[in-house]
């Protein structure tokens, strides 16, 4: 039905993310594969052009800093990305990144040939720019781009190409595909293939009807934009939606990230992000996918069969969050949200038992990996797919652009320091680090829980009054227990005369 009604939103959701979220996905999962043919290469290259071996330590510090790297550059693409969207408008700011990965998958090309690790590095640092950019440009597009009434849906799939494509970097690494000595350039610039893909498509695609009324002011092309994507249909009440916000802030520019920090009016709104976002690089899922290996192998996995073993990880987490498009406009994100950190949180506690006990109890492996399975099943079915498009929701227009930076740069400093510190954490605390994560977890369910309101079918204004509800009960119950504690002070002291 979806498919029927609104064809040309469903093919901008998936121009959009093949050359979106899919870069970032397969550019955290492609590393895994070829890292011995890359360490190879920074010792011959040391070895030619200094004629010195460097020790085993040097390599894996050189090898550290080719994978981070991505993060740095990750950083800097979204604090650019919001007054580039802001500028060139959602699409063309796609378009343009684009050119940033290819650039980036020539270096990764050459780089065997030139014996040079050093233009791995610099791919690397410009696919995080790429990445950087298409997180926010492709959530803005998608949840703008979208029906009110599938929003939610289509935002999910955000989470689903992120999926698809850390599935893609895993199969595509195996070595009957392009991990081997001579394919592995290849792979490492299988980016640039998206990015042309995306390059050669999204120019037949409208541009974000919502940006085309409210930040260009030209209701004409916004309505033409309407109805290439949702077909020649009534869609007033869109419209008059858009008007109302545009009306609300008619006197108001597109916010900074710092006025966004300043502002009262949406206090909340950026708490929630703040907590949200925080929580989705630290509630484990790394970690979990770090300790799946070790987990394999103390089951009885064959060495040579780990990384068929870990396509299954990442299958789970795609076929998840392709169920959570299925289901979120029925359940709402609240609930999948909520949902998603419970059991996330209880899963941790089993695993640190099970790991604990792995050596101690023949059959506890096996538990440690099916615990595994469902600590990804939870991620996947709620917090990945539901908090990417937030900002989109929970911000009015000229505060949305600010909000995307603010959660982008969350999203990268967290993978970052967790990249830095979780290798420390494992070797001082072992398997109770996963304690650290359940924190996380468990103080965004309760968040959730007391401090979120329902976004389903709602306008960024409409969610805005709801938080409003949400929080003036709240005060109102503060101040009444105060006023309680009070009286009963007085009849203390009353007594006690």
């Amino acid at each position: 039905q979806l498919n029927l009604e609104c064809p040309v939103v469903i093919a901008a959701v998936f121009v959009a993310g093949i050359g979106g979220t899919f870069q970032y996905g397969f550019s955290v999962s492609v590393m895994t594969s070829p890292s011995a043919f890359i360490k190879e290469l920074v010792n011959k290259t040391c070895l030619q052009r200094y004629n010195a071996s460097l020790e085993q330590w040097q390599v894996s510090l050189i090898w550290s800093f080719t994978v981070s790297i991505f993060c740095i550059g990750g950083l800097l693409g979204s604090l650019v990305a919001g007054p580039l969207i802001t500028k060139f408008g959602r699409k063309q700011c796609l378009l343009l990144n684009n050119f940033v990965a290819i650039i980036a998958a020539v270096l990764m090309l050459l780089s065997q040939t030139a014996m040079s690790f050093e233009m791995i590095m610099v791919g690397r640092f410009l696919y995080g720019i790429n990445s950087g950019v298409s997180l926010s440009a492709h959530t803005m597009y998608v949840v703008e781009c979208a029906p009110k009434r599938l929003r939610g849906m289509l935002g999910v799939t955000i989470a689903t190409f992120i999926s698809l494509g850390k599935f893609c970097g895993q199969l595509l690494g195996i070595s009957e595909l392009l991990g081997t000595q001579e394919r592995w350039p290849w792979l490492l610039g299988f980016n640039g293939f998206t990015a042309l893909v995306q390059l050669s498509t999204l120019p037949f695609l409208p541009e974000s009807p919502k940006f085309l009324l409210l930040d260009r002011g030209n209701r004409q092309a916004c309505e033409k934009a309407l109805r290439r994507l949702w077909g020649n249909k009534d869609f007033s009440t869109e419209i008059e939606e858009m008007l109302e916000e545009k009306a609300e802030l008619q006197s108001v520019c597109n916010h900074s990230v710092m006025e966004l920090f300043q502002s009262k009016t949406v206090l909340w709104q950026l708490l929630t992000i703040i907590v949200t976002f925080t929580t989705l690089q630290l509630c484990g899922i790394n970690a979990v996918y770090f300790y799946s290996f070790d987990v394999f192998r103390a089951a009885g996995i064959q060495e040579h069969q780990l990384r068929y073993t870990a396509l299954g990880t990442g299958l789970c987490e795609l076929a998840t969050s392709v169920a959570c498009f299925m289901i979120v406009e029925n359940t709402g994100k609240k609930v999948l949200l909520l949902r998603g950190y419970v059991g996330m949180s209880a899963t941790l506690i089993l695993l640190t038992v099970t790991l604990y006990l792995q050596t101690q109890v023949s059959w506890m492996p096996y538990c440690s990996m099916v615990l595994i399975f469902i600590f990804i099943f939870f991620f996947a079915s709620g917090p990945a797919g539901v908090t990417a498009p937030l900002p989109g929701e929970l911000f009015t227009q000229s505060f949305k652009s600010a909000g995307y930076t603010i959660a982008c740069t969350l999203n990268w400093t967290g993978l970052f320091v967790l990249g830095m510190v979780f290798p420390i954490l494992v070797v001082k605390h072992i398997y109770f680090c996963f304690l650290i994560f359940l924190f996380f977890c468990t103080g965004c369910g309760l968040y959730v829980r007391l401090y979120f309101p329902e976004t389903k079918n709602r306008t960024a204004l409409e969610i805005a009054a709801e938080f409003e509800k949400i929080h003036s009960k709240s005060e109102k119950l503060q101040r009444k227990n105060n006023t309680e504690q009070k009286l009963n002070g007085i009849k203390t002291y009353m007594t006690k005369l």
